[in-house]
């Protein structure tokens, strides 16, 4: 897309100072709802406004533009990357309007034609375990690779695993909706990832530029999470998680909600229960998703093995075996092999090292494959 035209920029302008001021979200939507076009807006007599609207929102309007905050903003459109996208705009995401308060502009860096394919949101725990993590990156990268733009938040754990997957893939498309200003990251250890996000599809926010990382901005971002893609997968996610607020959301817009079962002994996988009991999906690879939507397989998709089938181990592994499928401590451990603390912990080194087992925190062991 090319750089803001002469045109656009006093479109932008307007838009801008409209969406600058000292308004509420729900006043700015009364507002175009009544009088149209934002400069139609800022046009009105205030005394119509008042009348209307009342005295703290005429004050609003009347009030000197936020030229600096404009200022900024026009500055920043004159790069190529980044881009103003508006409710007028065509290029506006249609899911979005799914939302009785859509946000009036979007600020985009990279490409804007990514945020109107087929999407699939994968949202999780934070905190989320090896298991976790590898599960989000195969199911995007498997989605990513069957055409499909995987959506998340760039939050730490699950999120930055599932932006991650999709990059893994050819050509692989992923959106990182955010809470903060699109000109910030966070957190600041994810610079480099939203980086690469931007040059393979897109950073999205709806706060104004510079607007910094508050703990009630991430439910609304969540809500345009939800709302953006076709169905939402929770791939780890505790009783109390922000991903089960995105599931729900995107359950009342009447979107599929997907969930990956877990261990009855891990917490994080309570979250995930609670939905597959409320109705979501339980998945175990990636078809289970696709079979939901064979109008929305993108064409000429690529059909690759189910994500979730892990490399061949040695079934009669007896290390394996005694470990089962949930987390175990040492000392259960050594209990169930009969083996010395010393052996023990020499069988399963190479089987870290291999991948096959990872250490948790508290000291327990958990198989992979």
């Amino acid at each position: 897309m090319p750089p803001v035209r002469p045109e656009d920029r006093e479109e932008a302008r307007s838009w801008l100072d409209f969406t600058l001021r000292r308004l509420s979200p729900s006043v700015q939507r009364k507002l175009l709802a009544r009088f149209g076009a934002p400069d139609s807006v800022l046009a009105q007599p205030l005394s119509t406004v008042r009348a209307e609207f009342g005295a703290e929102v005429a004050q609003a309007l009347a009030a000197a533009p936020p030229s600096e905050a404009i200022e900024t903003a026009l500055a920043w459109l004159d790069d190529v990357r980044h881009h103003l996208l508006t409710l007028a705009d065509a290029a506006y995401p249609r899911n979005l309007l799914a939302l009785a308060d859509a946000p009036l502009v979007l600020y985009v860096v990279g490409d804007p034609g990514t945020l109107i394919r087929p999407a699939v949101a994968i949202v999780g725990a934070r905190r989320a375990t090896p298991g976790g993590l590898e599960n989000a990156r195969a199911f995007a990268r498997a989605l990513a690779e069957r055409g499909f733009v995987v959506v998340s938040g760039l939050a730490l754990g699950v999120d930055a695993a599932a932006h991650e997957g999709a990059l893994e893939a050819e050509d692989g498309r992923t959106v990182a909706i955010v809470g903060t200003g699109a000109d910030r990251v966070y957190p600041a250890k994810h610079r480099g990832l939203a980086h690469r996000i931007a040059e393979r599809g897109a950073i999205v926010s709806e706060f104004p530029l510079g607007t910094a990382a508050q703990p009630y901005h991430f439910p609304r971002r969540n809500r345009l999470i939800a709302a953006l893609a076709r169905g939402t997968l929770v791939v780890e996610a505790a009783p109390e998680s922000g991903s089960l607020i995105t599931a729900r959301l995107a359950a009342e817009l009447g979107r599929d909600v997907f969930a990956i079962p877990g261990s009855i002994h891990n917490p994080l996988a309570r979250g995930c229960h609670r939905l597959i009991r409320e109705g979501a999906k339980l998945v175990e690879r990636v078809d289970d998703l696709l079979e939901e939507w064979p109008d929305l397989v993108p064409t000429g998709a690529v059909a690759r093995p189910s994500p979730t089938t892990p490399p061949p181990v040695a079934a009669d592994d007896p290390l394996l075996t005694a470990l089962g499928h949930d987390p175990v401590d040492f000392d259960t451990l050594m209990q169930r092999t009969g083996l010395t603390s010393e052996a023990l912990s020499a069988m399963l080194l190479p089987l870290e090292l291999d991948g096959a087992v990872v250490r948790l925190p508290g000291g327990r062991y958990q198989r992979t494959r």
